[in-house]
């Protein structure tokens, strides 16, 4: 009989296309594996899932929120209720196992397959573990991390490290031609190009330091792919309207022609962006999101900046150092080669294989 396995969790890109890299490994090693995705209603893997071939079911479920106290009032009763749907789904699917890789949806499901028995896998992609996932980390089955020195957060003897699942078209980015990739931006042949990508929800500090030094960069024969993210995204497409050699949109479906297009990338450090930066193997300046939890994004960068294998700057001087530091690089190709030889060095590509092959080595 087909083994059915259920992949929980969402919310931002850095949790959906590592979860569809694991589903395509999976259905690799075994094509007869059935998967159903769970996610959050109304949140992107919602549309990202199906767009990947995959089912999904969606769950009326929020995260806490932090800034407006007043929000979380409903909450006890969205947890219940997702609870509810998360029986009802597992009584139809029937799994024989379950993976959550982060996101509101990782923590009912997971929760659910633990107390029925059923094999529970977690995903922690960061340095620094969720609060969620080293709950569920304690009762889950295994749990595969991208980094060492996890054993702070989760039991030593679950802890596998796998490094970051990376989608297979990142994997293959050399494949693009970069004439091609050129093209499909409607941009120039023999001009550096500068992808900017501050995540699918945008990076307002790297966003500002692009619009206000658009001219000083196009000035300086340098041409831009500046993915805004959703937030703001108007402002950022009205501030590059008919400004020549700016490609401009709030998002990059297919991210293999954008790296490949390539020659200097800036972006934030969370830790699928620099998974699949080291896969690339371009030179990269960070702007490490200042509020993520433990401030691990700025760990994140700073590992790279001292292995000499990327650039930083400090969010809060995004402003007046991110465009010097872009026109400084690209005028300086001895240092481009040095940080594309050691950001190479720490590329993982067959991350999701070792997940699936142990997911399946367990349920068989």
């Amino acid at each position: 009989m087909a083994k059915r396995i259920i992949i929980a969790g969402g919310g931002t890109g850095g949790h959906i296309f590592p979860a569809i890299a694991i589903a395509n490994a999976l259905k690799k090693a075994d094509n007869t594996v059935e998967i159903l995705f769970v996610g959050a209603k109304g949140k992107m893997e919602m549309e990202k899932v199906p767009q990947a071939g995959y089912k999904i079911e969606g769950l009326d479920i929020a995260g806490f929120n932090r800034s407006s106290l007043i929000k979380n009032i409903s909450l006890p009763a969205k947890l219940v209720k997702s609870f509810l749907q998360v029986r009802r789904i597992f009584k139809k699917f029937v799994p024989n196992a379950v993976i959550g890789v982060g996101g509101y949806s990782s923590f009912p499901v997971l929760r659910f397959a633990q107390a029925k028995g059923i094999p529970s896998f977690v995903h922690e992609s960061n340095s620094f573990a969720g609060k969620s996932n080293m709950l569920l980390g304690k009762k889950a089955t295994k749990v595969f991390v991208a980094s060492d020195n996890m054993q702070q957060f989760f039991p030593q003897e679950k802890i596998m490290i796998t490094g970051n699942p990376v989608r297979p078209d990142i994997v293959n980015v050399a494949t693009v031609a970069k004439e091609e990739a050129l093209r499909f931006f409607n941009l120039q042949p023999g001009k550096k190009t500068v992808l900017i990508v501050g995540g699918s929800l945008g990076a307002r500090s790297i966003n500002e330091a692009i619009e206000n030094g658009l001219i000083e960069l196009t000035n300086a024969g340098l041409q831009l792919i500046w993915q805004t993210g959703k937030t703001g995204a108007q402002r950022w497409e009205d501030a590059a309207a008919k400004k020549e050699n700016v490609w401009v949109s709030d998002f990059i479906k297919e991210m293999q022609y954008a790296y490949a297009a390539a020659d200097i990338v800036v972006s934030r450090a969370g830790a699928m962006a620099i998974a699949e930066l080291c896969v690339v193997r371009k030179p990269v300046l960070f702007v490490p999101y200042p509020f993520a939890a433990e401030d691990h994004q700025t760990v994140n960068a700073q590992n790279l900046v001292k292995k000499d294998a990327a650039l930083m700057v400090k969010d809060s001087e995004a402003k007046e150092k991110v465009v010097s530091t872009i026109i400084a690089l690209a005028n300086d190709e001895t240092k481009q080669t040095k940080l594309k030889e050691n950001i190479s060095a720490l590329a993982v590509t067959d991350a999701d294989k070792k997940i699936a092959d142990e997911i399946l080595k367990t349920i068989n």
